[in-house]
């Protein structure tokens, strides 16, 4: 639950100078509130990352109407897949589980994405996937993972257009830790791209950094 900011009664006023006044700079503020520079900062400082006041380098303060809650919610309305997505690992249906954990130990991922002879998607391999396969006496060489991992149509997907903010709903939603990135073709689900958490949490960073 987002709670919304108290603001003080001098915090209240300085908005209503900016108002009525901005551009202001904080001197003028201060001045006018018969303030020292230095006392009037922290309210500025709390009010300008509170979305309720812009700021501009030697221009001043102005009024901005928002609130920081309503600001993330409009930045994050505009971040899409395919401003973060990253390049897919792909691996063919026939090869083996062991051949599968190579590939994944060895491009450092924690999910692999199954296609057919045509580049179609057919099915995702996670870690779980794998080791769950690995647990027992089996022969991983002779398994091919088309027997373990998860098929269409239970495979959650995305595409480049989706919003960001959309698929970290479904990443949590669901418990996964990545989804592939699809272009739809006359064939079938062609991978294109990947998003994973990491994806996100630096898209939120970069949000933050902003």
């Amino acid at each position: 639950m987002v709670r919304t900011i108290e603001l003080t009664k001098r915090q209240e006023h300085i908005l209503q100078i900016v108002k009525e006044n901005g551009p202001i700079t904080g001197e003028h503020i201060a001045e006018r509130l018969n303030l020292t520079r230095a006392t009037l900062r922290p309210d500025l400082a709390i009010l300008t990352m509170a979305g309720y006041l812009d700021a501009r380098p030697r221009v001043g303060y102005f009024y901005s109407g928002k609130s920081g809650t309503q600001l993330l919610t409009e930045n994050l309305q505009k971040i899409y897949v395919k401003d973060y997505q990253s390049i897919p690992v792909v691996v063919k249906e026939n090869i083996s589980v062991y051949d599968a954990i190579c590939t994944m130990f060895l491009e450092d991922v924690g999910t692999l994405f199954v296609v057919d002879q045509n580049s179609i998607l057919v099915g995702v391999l996670s870690r779980k996937d794998l080791l769950r396969a690995s647990i027992g006496k089996q022969e991983l060489t002779t398994i091919p993972v088309n027997i373990i991992m998860t098929r269409m149509p239970n495979i959650t997907m995305c595409e480049r257009e989706d919003l960001l903010i959309d698929i970290a709903k479904k990443l949590i939603e669901k418990q996964i830790d990545a989804l592939p990135v699809v272009k739809n073709t006359d064939k079938g689900f062609e991978v294109i791209g990947r998003i994973t958490k990491s994806n996100i949490t630096k898209a939120f960073v970069a949000l933050g950094n902003e």
